[in-house]
C-alpha cells in the first residue's frame, strides 16, 4: 500500500485558513522578521538567538501516530509508538485550522531525502518566522523550477507552539502533542516550540516509508567522504559524538544526523544540522563554531553579562542548547549529499560504566548485536528531566525514531553487511574510562578523533588485536597519537577486581536487555553476546 493523502494543504487554501501567509522568504527576511517581533536577538556573529520557552527538548510521551487500517499492521505499537485514535487526529486538525483564522504563518515548500529516488516532499506551516528558519535550514531547499513544480502529495508539518490541547476533550496526555498520521501524511505539533519535534517527526517518517517501501535501510547516524570517495557513517545517540565528528575538515560532510542506505548510495535526509552546542569552542569543533554565523538559529543560549556575546558553557536554560545552520555553513560540505556504500562504520556509545574499550573492531556477528543493543547514556537535555547521564539500550542506536519493530532495521543491516563484507564496523566508546560516571573521567576528544583518523586511513588494519574479556570485541594494541594505556579499559583502572565487577554488571545488563531480540536472532548472533568472568 502506497501512503495517501486527501485534500492536502497548499498554496492555494492556505490563503483560506490563515490571515496572512508569507510562502518560502529567505532566510535573511525571516530573521528580520523575527527581529521585527521581538522574537529573538543576534549576537555578535550574528547568529539569531532565541528561546523555545517549556519544552528545551523533546517530549517522547507526548508523540503519537494515528492508528488506523494501514498503521495498525505495520508499526511497532508500544511505550516508543503510542497510538492515538483517528477520530483525535482529526479533531485537532480542525482546532489548529481554526485557531489559524487570525493568525499569520510562515509556509515553505522543502523536501526530506539527497537522493531524488527516494525524496519526499514537505510542506511546513509554522506561526513563527524563526520556526520556519530552522526548517530552511534542516530540511533540503527547492530550486526555482522545483517551486514551481512542486508536488500536491507530499506530507504536511503544521506547527503551532501556541496552540494548547485540552487533554479532558482532545484525548492527549497533556497540553503538548506531536501527531503522525500515516495514512493523512500530516504531523500535527501543539504546545511546544521546541523545533526538533519536527526534525525528527520526518526523521520517524522516512524511517517507515523507506524500510517498508524501498527496502532501503534508515539510519540515525551521520556520514562524511574522504578524498578517495571512501563513505563513513557515525551511529549513535545525541551527545555521543555523531555530528562533532563527522565534522571533519579533511573529509567532505555528507549529513550529520540522518541518512539512508540504498542500493548503490548513502544519502542525507537533510539539507542542515542541528548540532549540539554546550561547551562550544573554536578549539574542540573548529567547523561548527565556524558555522555559527549569519542566519544560523541559536536555541536556548545565554550571553556573557552585558555583552551579545554567547556563553556556550552555560546551560542555565538547558544542556540542550542548539545550532541549527544550512549545510552549505559547513566549507567541507559535499553540495550534493549523496556517497557511496560506507567503508568504515562506527557505533557511538557513551559508556558511563566506564567498561567498553575506546576504540574496537566488531565481526559481523557483534556488529548486528551492537546494533540491536544501542547501548549508551542519554546525556543532559536532549529529553525533558535527563540532567545526568543515563544507561539506557536504544535500538538501532535510535529506538525512539522508529516505527517498524527494530528487527526490521537490523536484518537490513545484516543484509548490507553480507553485499559488502569489506566494510569495517568499530565501537567507540566516547564515555567515561579509569572509573565510572562519577568516578572516572570522559574520554578525551582529542584521542577519539585520532583513533577514528587511524581507522579511516587503515593504520590499523595491520595492528595486534586482543579480544575483551567480557565482551569479545578486538581491541587494537596500538593506535597513532593515542597512549597505549588508554586502548584496553582496565589498563585505566587503579583497581582491577572494581573494573571485573563493573564489566560484568554491564555484560548482564546487555543480556537482560536482549532477551526480547532472542527468538529473532541467529545462532552466530547469540554467541556474539557478551560472557560473564
Amino acid at each position: 500500500m502506497v501512503i495517501g493523502l486527501s485534500n492536502p494543504i497548499n498554496k492555494a487554501n492556505l490563503h483560506e485558513i490563515a490571515a496572512k501567509v508569507y510562502w518560502d522568504l529567505d532566510a535573511t527576511t525571516l530573521v528580520q522578521e523575527t527581529l521585527k517581533r521581538g522574537q529573538g536577538v543576534l549576537n555578535d556573529q550574528q547568529a539569531l538567538c532565541i528561546t523555545t520557552g517549556k519544552f528545551t527538548g523533546r517530549s517522547p510521551k507526548d508523540r503519537f501516530i494515528v492508528k488506523d487500517n494501514f498503521s495498525e499492521k505495520i508499526i511497532d505499537w508500544g511505550d516508543v509508538n503510542i497510538p492515538i485514535s483517528e477520530e483525535v487526529f482529526e479533531g485537532l486538525y480542525e482546532k489548529m485550522l481554526y485557531f489559524l483564522a487570525d493568525k499569520e504563518v510562515w509556509a515553505r515548500h522543502c523536501y526530506a531525502g539527497a537522493d531524488t529516488a527516494y525524496r519526499i516532499p514537505v510542506t511546513v506551516i509554522n506561526t513563527t518566522p524563526w520556526a520556519n528558519l530552522f526548517c530552511h535550514h534542516l530540511f533540503l531547499r527547492p530550486n526555482a523550477p522545483e517551486l514551481e513544480n512542486f508536488p500536491t502529495d507530499g506530507w504536511t508539518i503544521i506547527q503551532i507552539p501556541e496552540f494548547l490541547a485540552d487533554p479532558t476533550v482532545d484525548g492527549t496526555r497533556q497540553e503538548n502533542f506531536a501527531i503522525l498520521n500515516f495514512s493523512r501524511r500530516t504531523i500535527l505539533i501543539g504546545g511546544t516550540a521546541y523545533t526538533g519535534e519536527m526534525k525528527k517527526g520526518i526523521f520517524s517518517v522516512l524511517n517507515c516509508i523507506l524500510p517498508y517501501q524501498y527496502d532501503t535501510l534508515s539510519m540515525h547516524c551521520s556520514a562524511n567522504e574522504g578524498k578517495k570517495g571512501d563513505t563513513a557513517l557515525f551511529f549513535g545517540l545525541s551527545g555521543t559524538g555523531k555530528t562533532t565528528l563527522s565534522a571533519d575538515p579533511t573529509r567532505n560532510l555528507i549529513g550529520d544526523d540522518e541518512h539512508g542506505w540504498a542500493q548503490n548510495s548513502i544519502f542525507n535526509f537533510e539539507g542542515g544540522c542541528y548540532a549540539k552546542c554546550i561547551d562550544l569552542s573554536a578549539e574542540k569543533e573548529p567547523e561548527i563554531y565556524a558555522a555559527i554565523k549569519e542566519t544560523t538559529l541559536l536555541e536556548n543560549v545565554t550571553f556573557y553579562e552585558n555583552t551579545n556575546t554567547v556563553d556556550f558553557s552555560n546551560a542555565r536554560i538547558t544542556e540542550n542548547t542548539r545550532a541549527a545552520y544550512p549545510i552549505y555553513h559547513i566549507p567541507n560540505a559535499k553540495e550534493i549529499s549523496v556517497g557511496s556504500i560506507p567503508r568504515n562504520i562506527f557505533f557511538l556509545t557513551c559508556d558511563a560504566f566506564g567498561v567498553l574499550p575506546p576504540i574496537s573492531k566488531l565481526t559481523k556477528a557483534q556488529a548486528m548485536y551492537h546494533f540491536l543493543s544501542g547501548y549508551t547514556a542519554k546525556v543532559a537535555g536532549t529529553e525533558v528531566g535527563i540532567v545526568e547521564p543515563q544507561t539506557t539500550f536504544s535500538a538501532c542506536f535510535g529506538r525512539v525514531f522508529l516505527p517498524l519493530h527494530p528487527t526490521k532495521y537490523a536484518e537490513l543491516l545484516g543484509k548490507k553487511l553480507e553485499q559488502h563484507p569489506d566494510v569495517n564496523v568499530w565501537l567507540i566508546n566516547t564515555g567515561w574510562t579509569g572509573g565510572a560516571y562519577g568516578e572516572g573521567k570522559r574520554i578525551s576528544l582529542k584521542y577519539t578523533r585520532a583513533m577514528v583518523q587511524a581507522a579511516l586511513e587503515g593504520k590499523l588494519d595491520n595492528v595486534n588485536f586482543e579480544a575483551h574479556q567480557n565482551f569479545g570485541v578486538w581491541i587494537p594494541q596500538y593506535c597513532p597519537n593515542v597512549p597505549d594505556e588508554l586502548l584496553n579499559p582496565k589498563d585505566t583502572w587503579d583497581d582491577k577486581g572494581a573494573y571485573n565487577r563493573q564489566a560484568n554488571t554491564l555484560a548482564t545488563l546487555f543480556n537482560n536487555n536482549f532477551n526480547q531480540y532472542k527468538e529473532h536472532a541467529n545462532e552466530e548472533i547469540l554467541l556474539a553476546a557478551p560472557k560473564m568472568i
